[in-house]
């Protein structure tokens, strides 16, 4: 025991914790990297200054995001041999080939042509830099795909047989990558990228355009976000019904934990609010809507809902993080769609670009993605327990022969290196945010191939043209 904690506890703290760090680099960069093919195009297409100016400034956050998020990744990766090396040994016959795919076509496409993204226009000419950018934005969705089926296969593993010493054989490779949970968690995770990132671009869209109205990149970054929001969350919100039916049919006991039920039911209520007690087994001062719960998840008022009392205690998931994690996640989508309802009201309205109100909200949601992923990684990992393979290995019987104290020592490392380390990293990106897309990028401006294509950016253009663009 280290300060009460066993080291299965600790392991998996750890674990969370650094998980933690390091999703919320590659949910930016995901999204930043198609953001940036998308200036690009733009640029090419247009010929208009302003998108290679707002390129130069998001080319600079994403090299950041890209960079923290490759070395929390390295750091994450070894806790499977100090940590959870029974788990390695059992599950590595599938887990290692899943990981190895992602590096083998995602990591040395991204490295292959990260350089010339950011550094080598001028290099290669304008058509091979776009295919370097291309090339760019595809390996971070490669990458999300491999992952995303290494994880899934944990939910809802298929495709293998169990040896005499209970080591994952595989059988059949592509029932393993395309295993049930795994085309929706994949649309779940990208969509959450694009949407995370879309509000990160439209808070500093919207803090540049609180301290000048008529800057056209604030503009343009806004109305896209915007137009991010108001169109991607709908399908977003979607999608996760879809993941929830599909994790109702695969795994019933982390939905009865989500929802916060504990007796099966017909005609089961939604719980909006609770305090949820697994240890007398009920739902304290419960707030419900009577039968909503069943038919969102069986779409029948009279459906049937397992609840956790169906399994041993031993084979059931804690209910608290899932429970709350669930609806702060739900809470975050429904302000996300708030918020781009708003914005395309305003835009009917002609107000988006000097309604403060709007662009204030939108500063607020700016952190709303990167809360609502973790939110949604912390309800799938947590609702997942006991289990490290979903009904085959537990997580007790995954870990390390590794003492507590020793477990604790290296967390308490972590916490340390990692607050001060990527804590700096996030304080340098807030201050790229901060700083508005003008002096420098307008100075490369009249270096570049802007004045090659005959373009001299100036005042007038920008002013008149700046609703036409950035709409």
């Amino acid at each position: 025991m280290f300060l009460g904690m066993t080291a299965e506890l600790l392991a998996r703290i750890q674990f969370a914790f650094t998980v933690s760090f390091h999703f919320i680099f590659p949910a930016l960069s995901i999204g930043t990297a198609s953001f940036l093919m998308v200036l690009n195009g733009l640029w090419l297409t247009k010929r208009d200054p302003v998108y290679l100016q707002l390129f130069e400034y998001w080319k600079t956050i994403f090299a950041v995001t890209f960079g923290m998020g490759v070395v929390s990744g390295i750091v994450m990766s070894y806790q499977f041999g100090t940590n959870w090396s029974v788990f390695s040994e059992r599950a590595g016959a599938v887990i290692g080939p899943l990981m190895g795919y992602e590096v083998l076509t995602a990591f040395f496409l991204e490295a292959g042509f990260l350089g010339i993204a950011l550094f080598g226009r001028k290099k290669v000419g304008d058509a091979l830099h776009m295919v370097a950018v291309v090339m760019v934005a595809l390996g971070t969705l490669i990458s999300a795909t491999w992952i995303t089926s290494a994880n899934s296969w944990m939910h809802t593993p298929a495709g293998y047989t169990l040896d005499a010493n209970g080591v994952f054989v595989p059988q059949d490779w592509w029932a393993i990558v395309l295993n049930p949970s795994f085309p929706y968690r994949l649309t779940h995770v990208v969509l959450g990228a694009f949407l995370t990132t879309a509000f990160a671009v439209g808070a500093v869209g919207a803090w540049h355009l609180l301290r000048d109205g008529g800057s056209r990149p604030a503009r343009i970054m806004f109305s896209m976000a915007m137009w991010m929001a108001l169109l991607v969350t709908p399908v977003q919100i979607v999608v996760g019904d879809l993941h929830g039916l599909n994790t109702l049919a695969h795994q019933p006991a982390k939905i009865a934990a989500i929802e916060g039920h504990y007796e099966t039911r017909r005609g089961a209520p939604l719980i909006l609010f609770g305090i949820p007690d697994d240890q007398a087994e009920t739902m304290r001062h419960a707030v419900q809507v009577p039968k909503l719960g069943s038919l969102i998840l069986t779409h029948s008022l009279d459906g049937e809902i397992k609840g956790l009392k169906e399994w041993p205690r031993e084979d059931r998931p804690p209910t608290a993080i899932p429970f709350f994690a669930f609806r702060v996640m739900v809470g975050i989508g429904l302000l996300m769609l708030a918020l781009g309802l708003w914005s395309g009201l305003a835009r009917l309205r002609g107000t988006l670009y000097r309604s403060r109100a709007l662009h204030r909200a939108a500063v607020a949601m700016g952190p709303s993605g990167l809360i609502a992923v973790l939110a949604g990684w912390y309800t799938t990992e947590v609702g997942r327990q006991p289990w490290t393979v979903y009904g085959v290995l537990r997580t007790a019987d995954s870990l390390s022969p590794v003492a507590a104290p020793a477990v604790g020592a290296s967390l308490i490392t972590f916490v340390i290196v990692y607050f001060l380390v990527f804590g700096t990293g996030t304080w340098y990106l807030l201050r790229l945010m901060r700083r508005p897309p003008t002096p420098q990028e307008d100075h490369e401006l009249d270096k570049g191939p802007v004045r090659a294509a005959g373009i001299t950016p100036g005042p007038a253009q920008q002013s008149h043209e700046g609703d036409r663009h950035g709409a």
